[in-house]
């Protein structure tokens, strides 16, 4: 109960579909009657409209690393990686669109990007190079979230270790349909439009 005044502005932040408000505004109808239905940036390139993308992956990252910037400066110091979290779970179950949001992984980025930005940096770097490799969004994900809360253990302290821990846990459970079609190799690559892939 003590966190809920972080968690609940974080969720707030957490829970704008910026990939839904941007492509209406686009005029190119909602986002979640295409592809994999997800809010996120790799369902919005889908369109074709890279620049749309971009703004998303930006904005959905700009949420997290706002929510933990805000309340690294209003409360104690668990209060900004509660924040975090709050807007994680915004991400993945917004309010206005009956719980049912995106991925979670830039959201998520943005967070570390501002709590423990080596973290964020070797998350990065894996996502670079699995996806380089292997050509899937999904997979780069997945290995990235992965790897997180162990380069927290490293690279910051237990407590941002935790907290990495459960975002990496949420983000890979709302990954679930991924995970089923890699292990059927049936999950698209990257740019095979209008079909499912991550985020």
């Amino acid at each position: 109960m003590l966190m809920l005044p972080f968690i609940f502005p974080g969720y707030l932040f957490g829970s704008v579909p910026f990939g839904l408000l941007l492509t209406r505004l686009a005029g190119l109808g909602d986002i979640r009657a295409i592809g994999s239905g997800s809010i996120g940036a790799t369902n919005v390139l889908r369109t074709g409209n890279k620049g749309l993308a971009a703004a998303t992956l930006l904005l959905d990252a700009g949420k997290g690393a706002f929510a933990v910037g805000v309340f690294r400066f209003l409360g104690p110091p668990d209060a900004a990686l509660w924040a975090g979290l709050g807007a994680v779970i915004g991400h993945l179950f917004p309010v206005w669109l009956g719980f049912k949001g995106g991925k979670g992984v830039a959201t998520g980025l943005g967070v570390l990007l501002v709590a423990a930005w080596p973290v964020a940096a070797a998350g990065s770097v894996v996502w670079l190079l699995v996806a380089a490799i292997a050509r899937m969004s999904s997979l780069a994900s997945l290995a990235a979230v992965a790897v997180a809360p162990v380069a927290a253990l490293f690279l910051a302290d237990t407590r941002t270790a935790g907290f990495t821990l459960v975002i990496a846990a949420m983000i890979i459970a709302r990954h679930h349909e991924n995970i089923r079609r890699l292990l059927a190799g049936t999950e698209p690559r990257i740019g095979e439009r209008g079909k499912v892939e991550a985020n």
